[in-house]
């Protein structure tokens, strides 16, 4: 099986930004999984089959984070506020309402940006480890937005991830994940940026726009939120503390904190079985 067969039928949407690709699977009340910078839709491969087998409709975007497979227009604002739009933009174009957004990492701190801004067509968010208030990027990951200023280094960053012996290491795999990222895995995600100049570009108008105060602003706005949120994290994460987890879900109006053992960021890789229950549970309530 490839990487991208559990993720259901490919499609395409055209949103004013340019075209995106998403997976689609199952019917039901929709579930859309929102990643982060150099993942894509394959991150959501062991959690979707499950959620769409329990009577969802699961929707996994490859968004413009640097591992998408076709560049956006050139002229398409992708800065984190951007990236905010085009979520409600995808949400828009496919009339898609009452839906449990799933986010992980940047896409977390994206969804927030969208929920503070429109969240109209959204009834329910799950949020896994993502970046929140002063952690827009981790520290270990905040050269990233300095970096991508300099002409040429997003190239450079191509070629350099790939170095399998580099994978390991706490800024590339080795923080997100507990267990060695799969190569067909590492390759779907690091790939892309290697080999397509739009591609290169788009993450460099992401990486730039990267800063605390976006996160900053959404989380006052989030006071008023009042649809239910679930916040799955892990004790153990080494980017974003879980102490995170309990400030969102102490200016949120509903929020619950459910504790994921042997995980780092990347729950969806490392506990799969766990998440998907958990959204199961959480989205299942609601949709009754």
């Amino acid at each position: 099986m490839t990487t991208h067969e559990e993720l259901g039928q490919a499609r395409h949407v055209r949103l004013p930004q340019g075209e995106l690709r998403y997976f689609d699977r199952g019917t039901g009340a929709p579930v859309v999984f929102v990643h982060g910078v150099l993942t894509n839709a394959v991150l959501w491969r062991k959690v979707v089959p499950a959620v769409a087998e329990a009577g969802f409709r699961t929707l996994a975007p490859d968004l413009p984070f640097g591992a998408h497979s076709a560049a956006m227009r050139p002229d398409a604002d992708l800065s984190a506020p951007g990236a905010a739009t085009l979520l409600g933009d995808f949400l828009d174009e496919l009339d898609l309402r009452e839906v449990t957004l799933v986010a992980n990492d940047t896409g977390g701190a994206v969804t927030q940006l969208l929920l503070a801004r429109y969240p109209e067509r959204v009834g329910r968010v799950v949020l896994t480890p993502s970046d929140s208030f002063e952690y827009f990027f981790p520290p270990i990951f905040k050269p990233l937005s300095t970096i991508a200023h300099v002409p040429g280094s997003m190239a450079v960053l191509g070629q350099l991830l790939r170095i399998k012996a580099l994978h390991p290491l706490p800024m590339v795999f080795g923080w997100v994940s507990k267990r060695p990222m799969p190569d067909e895995i590492a390759q779907a995600y690091l790939s892309p940026l290697r080999k397509s100049a739009g591609v290169r570009r788009d993450l460099r108008k992401l990486l730039r726009s990267v800063h605390p105060k976006h996160t900053l602003a959404a989380a006052e706005r989030l006071r008023g939120f009042e649809p239910p949120v679930l916040l799955v994290w892990p004790p153990e994460d080494k980017l974003f503390p879980i102490r995170l987890a309990h400030r969102l879900a102490d200016l949120l109006p509903h929020a619950e904190v459910v504790e994921v053992a042997d995980s780092y960021t990347f729950v969806p890789e490392d506990q799969p079985d766990a998440l998907a229950g958990h959204i199961i549970r959480f989205a299942g309530v609601m949709a009754d």
